[in-house]
């Protein structure tokens, strides 16, 4: 047993060698797992090149991809072998700032859109034909709009209904108010109604949120996001129904038992997250300052172990992430969104298969 714990010692030491997440400075968690990754993932081979960035991506039931392009405001099919083809451009939406075509959603063959209008932010349902999207419908609107934090990441949970993340815009103080759509996580029906069993009635699923740009669940259909922290401490959250995160009262973990203390945090050089998936074991969450992509192995009772950093620097900014039909994951790079330095044949979309 000895000799165990200090395998189990010597490989988080090693994990943890350049990297901040285990840090016990300040706010930052301690991974609460005694869970270890296994060999790396293969090196990520090219699917399409020539994007801007890819903002989201939801796979069909044959293994092709619907793709969000943020500031085109495209919807594209992606094909596995790397065939591109436009199925839409939203007219309505406004791509400003960090708002413009966001999430994208499939259930057979409808396709669910979270973009930037006009006036707010919105969820609208198409149906997937032969010619591209059709059938407009209005879902959610008046989801606060600004130049930065507009949440945007829509995600099918297990249990069939639609999740769709908001941001509070900047506007602090509507992260802790439950009767507004901004800064919350929401959970809906295919028509945009609340779904039954919401903790208070209406579209908010969880609160307190700052901006939460990814959603993922394990194999027990635990929740997860990630969420952009202000100047300390970026995070990870394991979602409850009627929870409140914290924002704008705490940034990281705090001692007030009255919100829920993320289950990993970073230095925000080191993640800046958006995208996040699941796959073999792990959460895997795409980071933009940071240039890399996290592996968040899980113990059986959902807690976190030690993060690993994958591919640092090598290909820029990692926006997406999104686990296909069989089992890879597809990641979309984002360094043409004002921030990055592009490279040639960004942006990309890439596929890996995963440890």
């Amino acid at each position: 047993m000895r000799k165990l714990w200090t395998i189990m010692l010597l490989t988080a030491l090693t994990a943890c060698s350049g990297l901040t997440a285990c840090s016990s400075r300040g706010g930052e968690v301690r991974p609460t797992a005694a869970v270890s990754v296994g060999d790396a993932p293969s090196a990520p081979e090219d699917v399409a090149t020539g994007l801007a960035v890819p903002w989201g991506i939801a796979f069909l039931p044959g293994g092709d991809a619907v793709v969000t392009e943020r500031d085109t405001a495209r919807v594209l099919r992606v094909t596995p072998t790397g065939q591109v083809t436009e199925l839409a451009k939203i007219e309505d939406a406004r791509p400003d700032g960090e708002g413009g075509l966001m999430g994208v959603a499939t259930k057979e063959d409808q396709v669910f859109l979270y973009y930037t209008a006009e006036q707010d932010n919105r969820i609208v349902r198409y149906r997937l034909t032969d010619g591209g999207l059709t059938d407009q419908q209005l879902l959610v609107q008046s989801i606060p709009k600004g130049g930065i934090h507009n949440g945007g990441r829509l995600a099918f949970g297990p249990d069939g209904f639609l999740y769709a993340t908001t941001g509070e815009t900047g506007d602090r103080d509507l992260a802790q108010r439950r009767d507004s759509l901004g800064g919350k996580i929401l959970r809906m029906t295919v028509d945009g109604a609340p779904a039954p069993g919401n903790p208070f009635g209406t579209l908010v699923y969880s609160y307190g949120h700052r901006n939460v740009q990814g959603l993922a669940w394990d194999g027990s259909g635990r929740l997860y996001a990630s969420e952009f922290g202000a100047n300390t401490y970026d995070e990870v959250n394991r979602i409850e129904p009627g929870g409140n995160y914290g924002w704008p009262d705490v940034e990281g973990r705090g001692s007030d038992q009255s919100y829920i203390n993320p289950i990993l945090t970073w230095p925000t050089e080191d993640a800046s997250p958006s995208g996040l998936a699941y796959a073999n074991g792990s959460l895997w969450m795409a980071a933009l300052r940071g240039a890399r992509l996290w592996q968040i192995p899980l113990g059986e009772d959902g807690s976190a172990g030690t993060p690993v950093a994958h591919f640092a620097d090598r290909y820029g900014r990692l926006r997406a992430v999104a686990t296909a039909p069989d089992g890879k994951l597809w990641i979309g790079t984002s360094n043409k969104d004002g921030r990055g330095n592009p490279r040639p044949g960004d942006d990309r979309l890439m596929s890996l298969t995963p440890s």
